[in-house]
């Protein structure tokens, strides 16, 4: 099956009676700021601050085959919706197959100068956590692999 998108209003409705999970692949730092509750972090890129910018996260595939099967009803979201994007093909790539992108990710889409073309999880006025459920974080996903 081909990753479906969603924008954040169908993605809550998936979170809330389709037996979907959040997946969020944004920084740490990013999701610590604010994220869709219940969510899990799994960030595609990592703050490396050797080189003062992201580097890809090298644990990120066996993060997710280790927390989840790959039958999983997993939305995948991010910031503005490239990186969801990105990890979404990636898990698809590996046999996942009920992938939905939420394509305007948390902050939402916009153009070239700055306009809002599609408002994100936050500007649609949903639900926001600022405390993560701990087992759900990075640090504690990346412990438990091997």
């Amino acid at each position: 099956m081909a990753t479906r998108t969603a924008t954040p209003r169908e993605a809550k409705d998936l979170l809330d009676g389709g037996g979907y999970v959040y997946m969020d692949v944004r920084s740490i730092g990013e999701f610590e700021r604010g994220h869709v509750p219940g969510a899990y972090n799994v960030p595609l890129l990592l703050f490396a601050p050797a080189f003062g910018g992201m580097t890809p996260n090298s644990r990120f595939l066996a993060a997710v085959v280790a927390i989840f099967e790959k039958d999983a009803k997993i939305v995948v979201g991010c910031a503005t919706g490239r990186r969801s994007a990105i990890a979404a093909a990636q898990l698809a790539a590996v046999g996942y197959t009920d992938l939905v992108d939420c394509c305007a990710g948390f902050d939402g889409t916009k153009d070239g100068i700055g306009r809002t073309v599609e408002p994100g999880w936050a500007a649609a006025g949903l639900p926001v956590a600022t405390r993560p459920d701990p087992e759900r974080t990075w640090e504690a996903l990346a412990a438990e692999l091997k």
